[in-house]
């Protein structure tokens, strides 16, 4: 060992810190012998290699050695660790601070509930494509009898399984196996079109265990070449399509967020519309006359008549979810699909397929050389029909807004309907360049229908898991950040409740931001699809009235005010909210009704309940 390297954890942190940080030390070539640690110590240093210095954590019985490792380095200025006060509410943390601010960091939780929970929450970057690491404490090896909080089976390795389940998942039963987690868990934290979480499971025995390590040869961020179609005959199909076919429409998948140039350019040179999902808002200005908004089966009057006429379908990014996709009979006269897609399954989703694996830039890029040349049928009178079924869509978003207060049976008095104030809430956002986050259930629904993206990111929409309780537990990822943006996290009553202790660690990590409550009592996006299919609700609903304003007064640091019962009303709320430099709440109530104007409307097919059978024989007519 080069006998520059302090031998004690203590002295070495301050050492590495004095020397610039582990990457200027191998740089100086200190660590190309082994040196002696834990393996809690060598996989903190792992991470760093990796550029992971953020910890959420939340320290349990199956985590005390690893905290204090993370109190030496934090001490020593080499890494950062937030406390939280739930598991899931910290995995939502986590996620949007990679969503939103590009920094990877690992969520720290113990053996058993704390990390079940921690799994729960990271559904949603599952679902969404976002890589983080996620560590737990684990049961010892010996097998010396039942640990707490341990799966309560006789069977080996039951966090393993779990975790697996969900993502790539590793137990570092053998200290020296370090590497090969960090390997695994880097290309799954990184990968370049499927990111996902990665679960490293530390039994509590293993983590004070000592090994030898080589500190230069632990794995960094590894990197990718944007891949293109090894053979052109496809591609040259592509374009024959896109140049002879009268109807195109793109649909914009969540994969094609990082390319919003490359999709309007491939929109404008082909003559197609864009029809958003709503995980893509943003990808073409809401202005550009060829987007038709979103589309699927809550979607919009102009975006899902895009998706019934067209007769060519470009799908970009898109795994085709049932709810974007109609359940997969939302382009009931397409008689063709180019697919372009990194993933070489999600790529040939659909039947009668010219399939373009790919970097999704890249094989755009190629399309448009071979567009340029000429030769593109004239798609004038398409894209006129889609602008006017965009008018149309922009007439019915009018009249809601100006539709007024409507009479409330649990308010008493008229108030805002959910668009009404969703629209409020979104201008004041346009106009304070402010982030919108948007929690699941009704909020979500008529959110991505109300709001008017100019580019991607103005809006963070969880659809790939509808965690309730995202939108507000994303706030703090603003608090961890290292360069935090001011935030509105749009939450139903319901959402808000599943995680309200972001009302203290909000304050806790200095989160300047703002919660909007909608409140109408109610799971109001499960009332309206059961009256819609059975005539009747039933128990989304409770008796039970809740002061929101007094409860998130309660927590000092916290301005809490009302929204009023008018946009202009929320319009100045939102303003006092604002200029408070910390956590603000601002309540809102809205209204729930069958009254029409109370919502903006769906507009596809979703098999589910009782419309399974009508969707399902659509389904299997589909020529797509």
């Amino acid at each position: 060992m080069s006998l520059s390297v302090p031998t004690s954890m203590q002295e070495r942190a301050n050492w590495l810190q004095a020397q610039g940080g582990l990457d200027a030390a191998i740089a100086n070539g200190h660590f190309a012998e082994q040196v002696t640690m834990t393996l809690s110590e060598a996989l903190v240093l792992g991470l760093m290699r990796q550029g992971v210095t953020k910890y959420l954590a939340i320290f349990g019985h199956g985590s005390t050695e690893l905290g204090e490792v993370l109190r030496i380095y934090e001490d020593a200025g080499l890494v950062r660790t937030w406390q939280f006060r739930n598991e899931v509410e910290m995995a939502h943390a986590g996620t949007a601070l990679r969503w939103v601010y590009g920094e990877v960091c690992a969520v720290v939780t113990s053996i058993g509930p704390g990390a079940l929970q921690a799994m729960a929450g990271s559904l949603a970057a599952a679902s969404n494509g976002i890589g983080l690491y996620h560590i737990y404490g684990d049961e010892t090896t010996y097998g010396e009898g039942y640990n707490m909080q341990q799966v309560p089976k006789p069977q080996q390795g039951l966090f393993q399984q779990i975790t697996s389940a969900m993502s790539q998942a590793y137990t570092l039963h053998t200290p020296e196996a370090l590497r090969n987690a960090l390997r695994m868990g880097a290309s799954c934290v990184y990968h370049p079109f499927k990111a996902a979480p990665f679960y490293l499971n530390l039994p509590l025995n293993t983590q004070p265990q000592k090994l030898d390590i080589r500190l230069d040869s632990l794995p960094t961020i590894p990197t990718y070449e944007p891949t293109i179609p090894a053979a052109d005959h496809n591609l040259l199909e592509a374009v024959e399509l896109l140049k002879s076919t009268g109807k195109v429409a793109i649909k914009a998948g969540g994969g094609s967020r990082p390319f919003a140039s490359q999709v309007r350019a491939l929109a404008e040179a082909a003559g197609a519309v864009v029809v958003e999902a709503p995980g893509s808002l943003g990808i073409l200005p809401d202005s550009h006359p060829q987007n038709m908004h979103v589309g699927g089966s809550k979607g919009s009057i102009s975006g899902n008549y895009a998706m019934q006429e067209a007769d060519l379908l470009v799908a970009i990014g898109s795994r085709a979810v049932c709810q974007s996709d109609c359940s997969g009979m939302g382009w009931p006269k397409a008689k063709h699909v180019i697919n372009i897609n990194a993933d070489p399954v999600d790529v040939q989703h659909y039947a009668q397929t010219t399939a373009l694996n790919g970097d999704i830039g890249e094989v755009v890029k190629l399309l448009l050389s071979e567009l340029s040349k000429g030769g593109v049928s004239n798609k004038a009178e398409w894209l006129k029909d889609c602008a006017a079924k965009k008018g149309d869509w922009t007439a019915f978003k009018s009249d809601l807004y100006a539709a007024g207060a409507v009479n409330d049976e649990v308010w008493h008095r008229g108030v805002m309907t959910q668009p009404q104030a969703i629209k409020a809430a979104a201008d004041f956002c346009k106009k304070h360049d402010a982030i919108k986050f948007f929690d699941a259930g009704d909020v979500q629904a008529n959110g991505f229908q109300v709001v008017e993206d100019d580019r991607v990111g103005e809006t963070i929409t969880e659809t790939g898991a509808s965690y309730m309780g995202f939108a507000v537990s994303a706030l703090i990822a603003g608090g961890v950040a290292e360069e935090g943006r001011y935030s509105v996290a749009f939450t139903g009553d319901g959402s808000f409740m599943m995680n309200p202790q972001v009302l203290i660690d909000g304050v806790e990590h200095g989160v300047h931001g703002t919660i909007i409550i909608f409140d109408n009592r109610r799971m109001a996006a499960i009332s309206h699809l059961q009256l819609a299919q059975y005539g009747n609700d039933y128990r989304t609903n409770d008796g039970v009235a809740v002061d929101y304003i007094a409860m998130a007064n309660a927590v000092e640091g916290v301005l809490a005010i009302s929204g009023g019962h008018s946009a202009e009303d929320l319009s100045e709320a939102l303003e006092k909210a604002r200029a408070h430099k910390g956590l603000s709440v601002v309540h809102v109530p809205v209204y729930h009704g069958e009254n029409p104007i109370g919502g903006m409307g769906a507009y596809g097919n979703w098999n589910v309940g009782n419309w399974c059978d009508d969707v399902q024989d659509k389904y299997l007519k589909m020529s797509i």
